[in-house]
């Protein structure tokens, strides 16, 4: 099982640091991703993690903002954003997957920017 949190109520310009973690065995083999989704809108990605941890991907609003992590010990994948805006605000969720695996949703953490 997958739980989000650390999300929370900033400013815009804050930071905030939201994290994934697995329960009920190891989610070394997975790539973790994180998505979100704004009231009315559909759930888009945000940013992903590969299953060593040498490759990550960002959505173009979030390059040079946000960093993904991963801390195998902890089987824990951050998200750290900063420079946040109001437009990041949303229920972000994780989600684990490996080729030939289920895959495996969070149940979403909310994040709010106020302007």
């Amino acid at each position: 099982q997958l739980q989000a949190s650390g999300g929370g109520l900033v400013q815009a310009g804050g930071s905030l640091r939201v994290s994934c973690v697995a329960s009920g065995g190891t989610f070394s083999g997975y790539a973790i991703g994180w998505f979100r989704q704004a009231p009315g809108k559909e759930r888009e990605f945000v940013s992903s993690i590969s299953r060593s941890g040498g490759s990550t991907d960002y959505a173009d609003s979030v390059k040079g903002r946000f960093t993904i992590s991963r801390d195998y010990a902890k089987n824990t994948v951050y998200l750290q954003m900063n420079s946040l805006k109001p437009e990041d605000t949303a229920v972000y969720y994780c989600k684990a997957s490996a080729p030939g695996l289920p895959v495996y949703w969070g149940q979403g953490t909310q994040v709010t920017v106020s302007s």
